[in-house]
């Protein structure tokens, strides 16, 4: 690693002119990053020799505005393609020492290594500005990850309570899969909202991919079919399956008395759509 320096030159320059022996001496810091360079750089598009020098020139002229911009900037970019902090941690630190060793020699050559109290007022500067990085890379990539969830969150949840228009006045809405009391609530509310928005007449509940129900949740779609009801809407149940018919036999309740019952979803769409 041959470090070039000119006399008088800034530190700016010196970096510059240096980049490839800093490239050079940053990989050797960094062992377990830099096998993983061009496997993040397909991944997430991003350049992480290129970002190292753009985070020395932030630190050391002090442009702390564009270093937070960075920051957050960066933290979106891995928290959106998942990519490991481990290796972000690693590289971060890497370039602080890579930069320490680099100032080093550039004192020395300006003959000013035993001026205590520059060396001191710089290693505050440098040290508050990766930390700063550091601080707002994390901030924002915890930011990020956490709305990318409750993004995904919500599609699932969308997913679970599908409201499907067969007309205008019309829609089913098939459940499959487990019904607890969480996503009982969630149809509650889907179903409730639903009717208000697309003005529903009639809402065919399809729950033939429904095997089971425990009994707080046959509570909890008794008062769905309430609600559907003082809503202005008829309920259509469909499919339900002979062990939640059991079940409702034994806690005698009826989902009759509120709603239309048919046998299939079939049966409901040819009863109700034949003119």
């Amino acid at each position: 690693m041959d470090i070039v320096y000119k006399p008088n030159m800034n530190l700016r320059d010196f970096f510059k002119q240096n980049k490839d022996s800093f490239e050079e001496r940053l990989l050797q810091e960094a062992v377990n990053v830099r096998n993983k360079i061009e496997e993040i750089r397909v991944i997430g598009n991003i350049n992480l020799l290129d970002n190292a020098h753009k985070l020395v020139m932030h630190v050391i002229e002090e442009r702390d505005q564009e270093l937070v911009d960075f920051a957050v900037q960066e933290g979106m970019a891995w928290a959106k393609h998942s990519l490991t902090l481990a290796f972000k941690l690693e590289w971060v630190h890497a370039i602080r020492r890579t930069l320490w060793t680099f100032l080093h020699f550039y004192d020395s050559k300006n003959g000013e290594v035993d001026q205590m109290d520059r060396f001191y007022s710089m290693e505050k500067s440098i040290n508050q500005g990766v930390d700063q990085f550091l601080n707002t890379f994390f901030l924002s990539y915890s930011k990020y990850k956490d709305e990318l969830i409750e993004a995904q969150r919500e599609i699932v949840e969308n997913l679970s309570v599908p409201i499907i228009p067969i007309n205008s006045t019309i829609c089913v809405l098939p459940l499959i899969g487990e019904i607890d009391e969480s996503r009982a609530i969630r149809i509650e509310e889907k179903a409730l909202m639903e009717i208000s928005k697309l003005r529903i007449r009639t809402l065919m509940i399809d729950l033939s991919g429904v095997a089971n129900m425990e009994p707080e949740v046959i509570d909890r779609f008794l008062k769905i079919i309430n609600g559907i009801e003082l809503m202005g809407c008829e309920a259509v149940l469909t499919g339900l399956h002979p062990i939640i018919v059991r079940k409702m036999i034994n806690l005698g309740v009826s989902f009759g008395d509120k709603a239309t019952m048919k046998g299939t979803l079939q049966q409901a769409l040819k009863d109700y759509l034949t003119d």
